[in-house]
């Protein structure tokens, strides 16, 4: 039986109201327009399409659910953002789910999910290749070199991989093994658009 939900819980806090991720493997794939997504799970069914809004003062990346339906957006904190803080904002609330803090220290590529009111850590993306990461912000031919990222809970534990393919157009697979207390569904969100947050 199912222990009742309560304001704040983690298995509820963190949900997003327009999806049902629960699979433990997506595969996410760029278009030939840049910052185009489209993302399947694992019966290859499309369950979100996103792609980055043009000329926007604050980086905006709204994604639908595979049936057209509005179902995130995840906007930057900041004029033009390189670096910083965005937010996956719930397209049937208006609520902010989660934040994703991005590191940038030395090149390397590692994210930071976090609970939008307190700031408390959920989880954590690392790259796994350091020198990969530092060649993808300095030689733009590295990016044809897949990336592969961990996922970590908040307490430093690995729950699932995000895997980089050889493709002319960035392809991964993001899968969680153990989600545990680990916001499903946000971590996946935000695995699923590390890329385009990465190459804008």
């Amino acid at each position: 039986m199912d222990e009742p939900s309560t304001p704040g819980s983690r298995p509820n806090r963190y949900d997003i109201s327009t999806l049902d991720l629960s699979d433990d493997r997506y595969e996410v794939k760029q278009s030939a327009v840049r910052n185009k997504y489209t993302v399947r799970d694992s019966a290859g069914t499309v369950v979100l399409r996103g792609k980055q809004k043009l000329f926007k003062l604050k980086e905006e990346f709204p994604f639908v659910t595979g049936d057209g339906a509005d179902a995130f957006t995840v906007k930057a904190g900041g004029i033009m953002d390189v670096a910083g803080n965005y937010t996956l904002i719930d397209a049937g609330t208006g609520e902010e789910v989660v934040v994703l803090d991005e590191d940038l220290s030395l090149f390397v590529e590692n994210w930071t999910i976090r609970d939008p009111e307190t700031g408390a850590t959920l989880a954590t993306i690392r790259s796994k290749s350091k020198p990969l990461s530092v060649l993808r912000h300095l030689v733009s031919v590295a990016n044809l070199v897949p990336n592969k990222y961990e996922i970590f809970d908040a307490d430093g534990d690995h729950v699932g991989d995000i895997e980089g393919k050889f493709s002319l157009r960035d392809a991964y697979t993001v899968s969680v093994d153990d989600a545990g207390d680990v916001p499903r569904e946000a971590v996946i969100a935000s695995a699923c658009i590390l890329d385009a947050l990465e190459n804008q």
